[in-house]
């Protein structure tokens, strides 16, 4: 396991270097596009007549659980580190769009996707149970809070909407983990749960998750406020982020859901109360070097994966289809919780457009496509999972950058219409 680690961090940093010396591409998405086309080389030689070489990547992959390290792992390091540097002043302000967006507006996605999906897969003749494309709709629904953070460092957002959009992957999947749970609970026992039991996984994976996570936060953010001592203060948010992933698996709560409660406790009470000068420079540095670097690893993880996956041209055709239903139930999502929001405060022009393309899909979805169980379905939501992601990374990735900027420079003085 050794050996395949230290393989995998080569070529990402080999790939990290590709992109930053002659692609030029941002650094999570240029990291992707080469891992793809290192991926599409292994696969030409491979019918060129150089057997061996891509059945042996495939079979290194294969080792990686990328279900359990996304989620149980990276995720959480992410997480945290996002949400160091979120105001909670900012949240608090923008409480009402991010709540909405961030749990009704999965559950919506989830049920208009799921109707979608399944009218989609009928007409390409594959006969998938309403109730598998339902969670093909939950583990598909929640922006991915990895790329959406990556894309906002290089697009001029307002605050509003970087405030709307980080608040909002921040705490997403949390939801959507916990209804795709639910449904995939159905899925293997055959039997619906209560309205109580679903209620009570709620509560035990989410907010249990939150009250953890804070109660490790504040307890970390003690014990920083005792010392001044930059080196060990950092390590004492590392070991918050291993040790709190590890006991919220114990625990069955929602790691991630911990990470960024814990993450906003350290990045506000710890930054302005407990902190000096040089330990956020140290903090700040340690976590921004960490965050560049996880991501790289988990961009190169995606691309590399389609050496995995079956594909045939009714694959992109399909999912070429239901990535245009996605971003018609992120609109349906997205305009409510606008047009609420411009009852009490102005909204820039352009707010519904930008959140709409902004909603980037991820890892996360790639994650949860992963914990489906074996059978003729998983193949299948697996591959069209897989290709929406990468459509959404390099599509909207590449893009939402030109909108904002679009929108900024075209909005009047004083306009404030929220579509």
């Amino acid at each position: 396991m050794l050996e395949l680690a230290a393989g995998f961090i080569c070529l990402t940093s080999l790939l990290t270097y590709v992109n930053f010396r002659f692609i030029g591409l941002p650094p999570t998405i240029g990291v992707m596009v080469t891992a793809l086309l290192f991926s599409l080389i292994l696969q030409s030689l491979s019918l060129m007549g150089f057997p061996g070489m891509e059945e042996r990547v495939q079979s290194l992959i294969g080792q990686i659980d990328f279900g359990d390290l996304l989620m149980n792992w990276m995720l959480s390091f992410l997480l945290f580190a996002g949400a160091l540097h979120v105001n909670l002043a900012d949240l608090k302000n923008y409480r009402w769009p991010i709540g909405l967006l961030a749990t009704f507006g999965v559950l919506i996605a989830t049920t208009v996707i799921g109707a979608l999906a399944y009218w989609t897969f009928a007409m390409f003749g594959w006969h998938i149970s309403f109730l598998y494309c339902l969670l093909f709709g939950a583990l598909i629904s929640p922006t991915d809070p990895i790329a959406v953070l990556g894309v906002l460092r290089t697009a001029n957002a307002s605050k509003p909407l970087k405030t709307t959009i980080v608040g909002e992957s921040l705490f997403n999947d949390g939801t959507a983990v916990v209804v795709f749970t639910v449904l995939l609970g159905i899925a293997q026992l055959g039997e619906t749960p209560t309205v109580g039991e679903t209620a009570m996984l709620f509560v035990h994976e989410a907010i249990g998750g939150a009250v953890f996570g804070g109660l490790i936060g504040y307890a970390v953010y003690l014990m920083i406020k005792s010392i001044e001592q930059y080196q060990i203060e950092v390590m004492l948010t590392l070991a918050l982020v291993i040790g709190g992933s590890a006991m919220s698996t114990e625990l069955h709560v929602s790691a991630p859901i911990a990470m960024v409660v814990a993450g906003l406790i350290i990045g506000n009470l710890g930054r302005n109360l407990a902190m000096n000068d040089m330990t956020r420079r140290y903090l700040d540095g340690f976590w921004e070097l960490l965050d560049d670097m996880l991501n790289a690893l988990l961009f190169a993880l995606i691309g590399m994966e389609l050496l995995l996956l079956p594909f045939s041209w009714l694959h992109l055709l399909a999912a070429g289809l239901l990535a245009v239903a996605i971003l018609l139930s992120r609109l349906l999502t997205v305009a409510p919780a606008i047009l609420l929001m411009r009852r009490w405060r102005e909204v820039p022009r352009g707010t519904v457009r930008i959140l709409t393309w902004g909603g980037l899909r991820g890892g996360v979805s790639v994650a949860l496509a992963l914990a489906l169980p074996l059978g003729p379905e998983r193949d299948l939501l697996l591959s069209i999972t897989y290709i929406v992601v990468l459509s959404s990374i390099l599509l909207q990735g590449l893009s939402i950058g030109k909108l904002v900027k679009a929108v900024t420079r075209d909005q009047p003085a004083g306009q404030t219409a929220g579509h």
